[in-house]
């Protein structure tokens, strides 16, 4: 009898068995119930199958798996086992209290069943094993009911035979199910743990991901090592910025290498020392480092953990701020010139009104001059119109007025100053061709500033020619701008000119101040435009300014 009650227990256990093969195999959950209605069924037709005979009533453990698949398999696993059990219980009815006992059964457990399932899904897991119990203390009391109740109506007598195996039965469908719940239980939670630590490595890569790829893209030189001080993180930037040996030249080569034996002697020793610094405990530090002609900003960082605060390494940063150094002395440099500049702007003005004293005096000493001195008083005047000249056009690009502009036509500034021009080329021998654009929008212009770009670079064409050269004027409009192409037959500008063509005092003339193309540069880009310059020696100059047309501007 034995036997047959621990085959019972082994039958009783199968969809447990079964339910860890299953889920190992990362099965979804929506399979669940379908799985526990297969396996809790033939289960308990196995166990109803090789049920024991105890004095004429059937003993097995077929609650076992009817309990289990009903509270795991859900709803239509309870409908499924409770069909099954119905049509296979209805034939072994032998006696009026079978019959009683079985309509008990489907009266009062199948409806407990069917309010206890919600709340067990609900539960945790020690709380399913306390609750599955219980549901089974109740079945285990309605067992020994039944079997009593059949013992008095047959006339038979307890013996202690029957009593071991009323106990061992009862003490083995507690144990089944406890065992079963808990096995259960721990697969799933075994199952969640995996499915957590793998979402947690995939976190884990794609932090590490995204760290490799920031250290990769970045412009700094970076170098992460660990507590042990190995590397784990670097970059190319850092094989170009640090002092490295020459078989470390690969980013890739230095991982897992102590950091001491990647550096060179030298600025590779102030690269060590700051590491060692961050590894015991100094949390940053920023160290400008002159190596060669660059000078390199130095950051260390200690690295620790969120949780303990632990040194978990250290990392080293290298920045290349030659050139903002370079632009930091620049401006400074400018913020000089510029107060020089405005110091000079006010003394240019005050030196106007003597010179313009000192002219008048020279004229009326001309006038009573002899006709013999008259050519020295015509070289002294000219020379202090040039100087109040240079003057003006000083202030012009010194001074930053504001501005009155209305739409206006480039056209008409053209076309006004063309017979002024043409006067001038006709005394040189030279020639104009003007060519203008049709439907030119207006622009918002100075018609004093723009004439004096106009005239400014169309002189300049006409001293770089000689006799019998041609000058082009041309306007064109496309894309929202507005161009206007001066272009001379001179002798062009060399590349080395070309670079300092547009600063102060720079002129490729021997008599220029060097402040007409400056000053043009400057009345263009108040007017929201440029000046392109294009150029070959031997061949000729064209000087390019383009305006640029905001939707509002256009006309």
């Amino acid at each position: 009898m034995l036997k047959e009650l621990l085959l019972q227990f082994i039958l009783s256990l199968l969809p447990v068995f079964a339910f860890q093969l299953w889920h190992d195999k990362e099965q979804g959950r929506k399979g669940m119930p379908l799985f526990m209605g297969i396996f809790c069924s033939a289960s308990m037709i196995l166990c109803m199958l090789t049920a024991t005979n105890v004095y004429g009533y059937d003993v097995d453990f077929r609650l076992i798996p009817y309990l289990l698949g009903s509270l795991y398999g859900g709803l239509p696993t309870l409908a499924v086992l409770t069909f099954i059990y119905i049509a296979m219980r209805i034939p072994m009815l032998d006696s009026i209290w079978e019959i009683v006992s079985f309509i008990l059964f489907t009266v009062g457990f199948v409806p407990l069943m069917l309010f206890s399932i919600r709340p067990f899904e609900r539960a945790s897991a020690l709380l399913k094993e306390y609750k599955g119990i219980l549901l089974m203390s109740v079945l285990m009391i309605y067992f020994i009911i039944t079997i009593t109740g059949y013992i008095s109506i047959s006339e038979a007598s307890w013996s202690f035979g029957l009593v071991i195996v009323l106990f061992l039965s009862v003490s083995a469908s507690l144990t089944a199910i406890w065992l079963s719940i808990f096995m259960i239980e721990s697969v799933k939670e075994k199952k969640l743990l995996y499915d957590e630590v793998k979402r947690v490595s995939a976190n884990y890569r794609n932090e590490v991901e995204k760290l490799q790829q920031f250290i990769d893209e970045t412009s700094f030189g970076v170098i992460v090592v660990d507590r042990e001080g190995l590397i784990t993180h670097s970059n190319e930037m850092a094989a170009m910025m640090f002092s490295l040996r020459l078989e470390f030249k690969d980013a890739r080569q230095m991982l897992g290498i102590a950091f001491p034996h990647i550096f060179q002697s030298g600025y590779g020793d102030a690269c060590v020392k700051l590491l060692n610094q961050a590894l015991n405990g100094k949390k940053s530090s920023l160290v400008p480092f002159a190596a060669g002609d660059k000078i390199m900003l130095l950051t260390t960082i200690s690295l620790r953990t969120s949780i303990t605060d632990q040194n978990a390494g250290a990392a080293l940063l290298a920045q290349d701020i030659t050139e903002l150094s370079h632009l930091k002395d620049e401006i400074g440099r400018m913020e000089r010139l510029s107060l020089v500049g405005q110091m000079a702007a006010s003394i240019t003005h005050e030196i106007r009104n003597p010179m313009a004293v000192i002219r008048g005096f020279v004229q009326l000493i001309q006038e009573r001059s002899p006709n013999n001195q008259q050519e020295y008083f015509r070289i002294v005047i000219e020379e202090l119109d040039r100087a109040n000249m240079i003057i003006s056009d000083f202030l012009s690009l010194a001074q930053n007025r504001a501005l009155t502009m209305e739409p206006a036509s480039l056209h008409d500034i053209i076309n006004d100053l063309i017979p002024l021009l043409n006067a001038d080329a006709n005394l040189r021998g030279q020639t104009i061709e003007v060519e203008l654009c049709e439907d030119l929008p207006l622009i918002m212009m100075n018609n004093r500033e723009i004439k004096q770009l106009f005239l400014n670079l169309a002189r300049n064409g006409m001293e770089a020619m000689s006799d019998k050269g041609l000058l082009f004027i041309t306007t064109s409009y496309f894309e929202r701008k507005v161009e206007l192409r001066i272009a001379d037959q001179g002798v062009g500008i060399s590349p080395e000119q070309m670079k300092h063509l547009f600063e102060p005092f720079f002129s490729t003339k021997t008599q220029g101040t060097g402040l007409g193309l400056p000053l043009c540069l400057s009345i263009a880009e108040r007017h929201n435009g440029r000046i392109d310059v294009e150029s070959k020696e031997g061949e000729g100059t064209a000087f390019v300014v383009t305006f640029f047309l905001q939707e509002e501007k256009a006309s």
